[in-house]
């Protein structure tokens, strides 16, 4: 939990000790617990109210599914790059999107680059640049 080990906690403890005093440290770890409670009280309550508003479906909700450290952009991006819309071909992709798309891909999965042929243009979109 954020980083803290048993040996910080413990130097933080000592630290408390010293600072406050052994006349003042009682008062403010029941202060402590006493917002600790507080803070448990209120995400109780957040997580009733949701309960209540979403009904039934709160429980069925796959939260593993939603955290965000389980996104990747990477993986988004790629996803989105290579899932072109029907009828359209992937032989448009430009060579910058090619190679940014096919970071991290096995060869057999990479999309194939075409050259240009001599003096074509390469396609722009000029209301972008």
């Amino acid at each position: 939990m954020f980083g803290l080990t048993f040996d910080k906690l413990l130097i933080v403890g000592v630290l408390a000790v010293f600072l406050l005093g052994p006349d003042r440290l009682p008062g403010y770890a029941s202060k402590l617990a006493q917002l600790v409670r507080t803070l448990r009280g209120m995400a109780d309550t957040a997580k009733d109210r949701m309960r209540d508003e979403m009904g039934p479906e709160f429980d069925d909700v796959e939260w593993q599914k939603l955290d965000p450290r389980q996104y990747d952009p990477r993986r988004i991006i790629r996803d989105a790059l290579l899932d072109a819309p029907p009828g359209s071909s992937s032989t448009g992709m430009s060579a910058a999107t090619a190679a940014a798309v096919s970071v991290g891909l096995p060869q057999h999965e990479r999309p194939t680059i075409v050259p240009l042929a001599v003096g074509e243009v390469a396609p722009y979109d000029s209301e972008a640049t």
